[in-house]
């Protein structure tokens, strides 16, 4: 049992370091460097382009994510499909910054997107296969600290003079595959058999036929559609508030409000364990993302857009780790997780696909304001779901 327990404990490590790394892979360049990347580019139709290859991009993921995921179900490994997606993304994140016309930049994108969600789909279905349910509470914890490395890693290639842009997206690459290659090399794959894995039953199938699970699915993708908007405007959108802002000063904006929401999302999950009430702090977690995004519709200087974000990311932080390990629980079919988890997946990808029209429709009549208070919507709906 103690052997068992240090096992556990091990490949706990090793994940959350893998998953850190796989959070790093898209943060900072969707957050930062490719948003940075499209305006040197592109100018006053950086908003376009970054609408176009955002919504090509997300098309690719939402395929990849379920097919990797179902081909590791059927191969019971997933570490081949780990090593393929670091490679093929990493390689692509050195070449992007060398794309310069929108034809070349949407043909890497898509690239990097397929790489990343060979990554992803098992990576994440890897968890569900050696992670009890005794210890997932735990795992839901130190998946939240993965949003607040890859503010950290956003923070620290953007420190001036450190590199210049294309350096960074190399910089990326690096603290990626030293993330994610100790659980390729150390990780146990495959599904125990020495009886640790918990079987979900037909409980558990029948909670997700009565609609728990749908409407998990659905809260996810509302909050996912306002997290997205500012994952891919948040910079642009500061730089028509606040042009004088450092891009440092932003990527520790962005950290800060990761790591608030880190810790919050510990105490949440603790909170939710002790008191059997795992789905409320997810419905005060996706209202405090609505209020967030009500202050930055309203706000006209710094400190109000910089509040404003704040209560937004630690909210959604707090909301999306909660979710993640709560979903691990409502799955019905052990031997297909990898392919449930890929359609959980569309909660985040399908929010790429409507981001871009929903920001083209919006903010050249309304301006950012207007975006942040229909975002805002969906947020209460998400709330109105998790409170049933």
């Amino acid at each position: 049992m103690n052997a068992q327990a240090t096992q556990d404990r091990r490949f706990l490590a090793l994940y959350a370091l893998a998953w850190a790394g796989a959070t790093v892979a898209y943060v900072p360049l969707l957050t930062l460097l490719l948003p940075m990347h499209v305006d040197k580019l592109a100018g006053p139709e950086a908003v376009r382009w970054l609408a176009i290859t955002t919504f090509a991009g997300a098309i690719i993921a939402s395929v990849t994510n379920i097919a990797a995921g179902w081909l590791s179900d059927l191969a019971g490994k997933r570490r081949p499909f780990v090593l393929a997606g670091l490679v093929l993304s990493t390689a692509m994140l050195m070449v992007m910054p060398h794309a310069e016309t929108l034809a070349r930049l949407m043909g890497v994108i898509v690239l990097w997107q397929l790489g990343l969600n060979v990554m992803l789909g098992p990576l994440s279905a890897w968890a569900g296969d050696r992670v009890p349910e005794a210890r997932r509470g735990m795992l839901g914890g130190l998946l939240a600290f993965a949003p607040a490395t890859g503010a950290l890693a956003g923070a620290v290639v953007t420190i001036p003079g450190v590199a210049d842009l294309p350096q960074r997206f190399g910089l990326v690459g690096v603290i990626v595959t030293a993330c994610v290659l100790p659980i390729i090399l150390l990780g146990e794959d495959g599904r125990p058999t020495n009886g640790s894995q918990p079987t979900e039953g037909s409980e558990v199938a029948r909670k997700v036929l009565r609609g728990m699970a749908t409407r998990m699915w659905f809260a996810r993708l509302f909050v996912q559609v306002s997290e997205a908007a500012l994952f891919a405007y948040f910079y642009l959108w500061l730089r028509t508030v606040d042009p004088a802002l450092p891009d440092d000063a932003i990527a520790r904006v962005l950290l800060t409000a990761m790591v608030i929401g880190a810790l919050t999302a510990l105490a949440a999950g603790r909170w939710a364990d002790k008191h059997g009430k795992p789905v409320l702090p997810l419905a005060l977690a996706s209202g405090g993302a609505a209020a967030g995004l009500m202050v930055m519709a309203l706000a006209t200087g710094r400190g109000g857009v910089i509040g404003g974000y704040l209560l937004f990311g630690l909210s959604t932080a707090v909301f999306l780790a909660l979710h993640s390990a709560h979903t691990l629980r409502v799955l019905p079919d052990s031997t297909r997780r990898g392919r449930d988890l890929g359609l959980f997946n569309l909660t985040n990808t399908i929010p790429s696909l409507v981001v871009p029209s929903l920001t083209l429709a919006l903010v050249p009549t309304l301006g950012f304001a207007g975006l942040f208070v229909v975002l805002a919507v969906l947020a209460l709906a998400a709330m109105a779901l998790l409170s049933r």
